[in-house]
């Protein structure tokens, strides 16, 4: 049956909805904020309230498509192609609320919400993008206008034109419908994968009876071991929490050999099936149900599908580009390898029982910390002091933004949070105006996904005459009370990542939601992010935030010059496991659905790719097993996942010309500011790039000497 959804149709849908359930006159979603830039009022939203907030939003946004479809004029720019991008600003607002809160504070009652709230939003989705009316008067726009529209209003023509095309508006009767119920199950797939991910993640904790089998940590750490047990239950006195990652930080301080392989298994088997939990059905038929869509659209597979809107273009051209950094990485990988293994069989009983020591994935990192402190003299535990995740923020993260892009930060603790672990700052642009809302919210908890992101309660828009209001999650350990919560490197560098990507929404400065602030394609949208950690080993910056959490004082210049030497130390593993991941993604995505294997075939279908690949390789796993993978099946990275290493690219070239013209200077960060971070999704991406650096295509022979390799 042809999905055509007409004025009519769609009012039907809107009175069967309204029938659902009254519109709540009270509810706080469904009100305009009156806090400074219309920030979310979590003191008033409830769980209860989320639901009916769905069902009259999605009802608006129907009502506001049929009204466009009811016009008897011809098609225009404002009637059509205008009033379609500011339909649904009420759901946008719901949505952004919600989805923030079920990423990072997901509670039993937030999850059952999320599967009758997912599959709404999918039928409206559907509704929409196989309306066929609707389609044809974007399409009369386009065809009439597209060449004469200038700037923003031709690419906002030109981004919702494509993005109809891409979804199946062109489709025939038949396929349209195939393709309204793939979407449909891919977001079941999806939310129940965001609850099993999540769970198994958090049931992997390893469980700790004596504090003697924890020798090596630090006393910090035993005491956050004690504190994730009792917040877990209390199965033993002391527990190990397993992160997103394959590989666990506390590995590199864990003398108990036995403990560091019960950790490292508990990290890649948490759901593959070995024990409680099994992704690997939700995985294959995401896998195959993608493969169908890419074929009903006519593309070999998905990665041919999804990669055609990126900067990379092809498999092809993802394929070159990764080819060319393995063979230059593997052997010194192999080097790395050999190295740690010989001083780990040194070490190992003052060295008489080193025929009998084979170097296991859990002991890599062990070993190689040890082998760092010889060589380098340095560890984890000298340096965290300096890194209090306060002074970071303040001292280090948003003093570079000040030094570069002129903004300054003033903590609202007026402004209500989802929880009490979060701060929010106003963010003062150099001429004295708001400018943005920024949250922080680093501590992990139970109901916190793993992982860091950024995301936004509200994008920037002239149109809309919104400021951008941005979010920053990560997953650091919070300290007992009374203590500072200290980061290791991986952690600061983190955080630096991630405010790269609230700076991209931060200086947004676009006319239109749709193109405004991280609106790009993923092998861009990392670039500001990757670009925005080099500030974290600039002199001036460093100094200034790395400062020690009892006495002040900042790192002694001596201690600075070996953690600062040792960044790059032995840094080939970094490099493979992210390969690796992004191997493993491609290949999934690179199948036709009829060579999609079996949930039972999917780990043995993992490992021949990674062999095939030159990328099989135990002591350098993925960075993410298929099983575990959240940005590709859980997120939006599918044949995506290069984009880390692509960008990694562009942020290396873009940080020489800043090393070459000032890196703090302003005048480089407002040109950046100018040429790329406030433009959004407003023009061509490679063209931005060159804008600013002045070349004409990426440069990549200088990511390996970034990475120390």
């Amino acid at each position: 049956m042809t999905l055509v959804i007409s004025a009519a149709t769609l009012s039907a849908s809107t009175m069967q909805l309204s029938g659902c359930k009254e519109p709540q006159s009270d509810n706080p979603l469904l009100q305009e904020s009156t806090l400074p830039f219309g920030a979310p009022d979590f003191s008033k939203i409830k769980p209860a309230d989320y639901l009916p907030a769905f069902e009259t939003a999605i009802q608006q946004k129907r009502d506001e498509i049929a009204k466009i479809l009811e016009n008897q004029d011809s098609a225009t720019f404002e009637n059509t192609v205008l009033a379609f991008e500011e339909s649904g600003k009420t759901l946008d607002r719901v949505s952004r609320v919600f989805f923030a809160i079920v990423e990072a504070d997901k509670t039993d009652e937030m999850g059952e919400i999320e599967k009758k709230v997912q599959p709404m939003l999918t039928d409206l989705e559907n509704e929409i993008s196989f309306n066929k009316q609707l389609f044809e008067r974007i399409r009369q726009v386009y065809d009439r206008d597209h060449g004469t529209l200038q700037g923003e209003d031709q690419k906002l023509l030109e981004e919702i034109y494509k993005d109809f095309v891409r979804k199946g508006a062109l489709l025939p009767d038949d396929k349209m419908a195939r393709m309204k119920e793939i979407n449909l199950r891919i977001s079941e797939l999806q939310t129940q994968w965001g609850d099993v991910l999540p769970a198994a993640t958090n049931d992997a904790v390893v469980w700790v009876e004596s504090k003697d089998e924890l020798a090596g940590l630090s006393d910090a750490d035993i005491a956050q071991c004690a504190k994730d047990a009792k917040s877990r239950g209390g199965k033993a006195p002391y527990a190990i929490v397993i992160v997103n990652t394959t590989q666990q930080a506390l590995l590199a301080s864990l003398d108990n050999r036995d403990l560091r392989k019960k950790v490292y298994e508990a990290a890649i088997h948490r759901a593959d099936g070995t024990g409680k939990y099994n992704t690997f059905p939700l995985v294959v038929e995401i896998a195959k149900l993608r493969a169908e869509q890419a074929e009903i659209m006519g593309y070999p597979n998905y990665a041919s599908y999804s990669l055609e809107k990126t900067m990379a273009k092809t498999p092809d051209n993802v394929y070159a580009f990764l080819k060319n950094l393995i063979s230059q990485y593997k052997p010194k990988a192999d080097a790395e390898t050999k190295a740690i293994e010989d001083y780990a069989r040194k070490c190992v009983s003052g060295g008489s029982a080193a025929g009998d020591f084979h170097l296991q994935p859990y002991d890599r990192f062990y070993y190689s910390a040890k082998m760092k402190k010889e060589l380098l003299d340095i560890s984890d535990d000298e340096v965290k002091p300096y890194f209090n995740v306060d002074s970071v923020l303040l001292n280090g993260v948003f003093y570079a933004a000040n030094r570069v892009y002129g903004l300054t930060f003033k903590e609202r603790t007026d402004i209500p949070t989802y929880h009490p672990d979060m701060k929010v700052f106003e963010v003062i642009d150099k001429d004295g105006k708001q400018k943005a809302l920024f949250y922080c919210d680093y501590f992990r908890r139970p109901t916190k996904r793993g992982g860091a992101w950024m995301d936004g309660f509200q994008k920037q828009s002239r149109q809309r005459q919104q400021l951008p209001i941005i979010f920053n999650v990560c997953n650091s350990a919070k300290a007992p009370e009374g203590q500072p919560s200290l980061l290791t490197w991986d952690e600061v560098t983190t955080m630096f990542h991630e405010f790269g990507h609230a700076l991209h929404g931060i200086l947004s400065d676009c006319q239109y939601n749709r193109l405004s602030g991280t609106s790009v394609a993923r092998d861009f949208v990392e670039m500001p992010s990757q670009f925005n950690e080099s500030f974290a080993a600039i002199p001036e910056v460093f100094d200034n935030y790395a400062r020690h959490c009892d006495t002040g004082e900042p790192m002694p210049a001596e201690l600075k010059e070996r953690m600062l030497k040792s960044i790059n130390f032995q840094t080939a593993y970094a490099l493979g496991e992210n390969l690796a991941a992004t191997c493993v993604d491609l290949a999934w995505h690179m199948l036709a659905s009829k060579d999609i294997p079996t949930a039972d075939q999917a780990a043995a279908f993992e490992t021949e790719a990674l062999k095939n690949i030159g990328l099989l390789d135990a002591q350098i796993p993925p960075r993410y097993f298929t099983s575990y993978f959240n940005h590709v099946w859980g997120g939006g990275y599918a044949a995506g996942y290069y984009s880390y290493l692509w960008t990694e690219v562009l942020a290396v070239n873009i940080a020489d010309v800043f090393a070459q013209r000032g890196a703090l200077k302003p005048e480089t960060g407002q040109a950046l500011r100018d040429k790329i971070l406030s433009r959004g999704n407003t023009g061509d991406l490679m063209q931005m790039f060159t804008d600013f650096t002045g070349m004409q295509q990426p440069d990549a022979s200088g990511l390996l000497k970034a990475r120390g390799l």
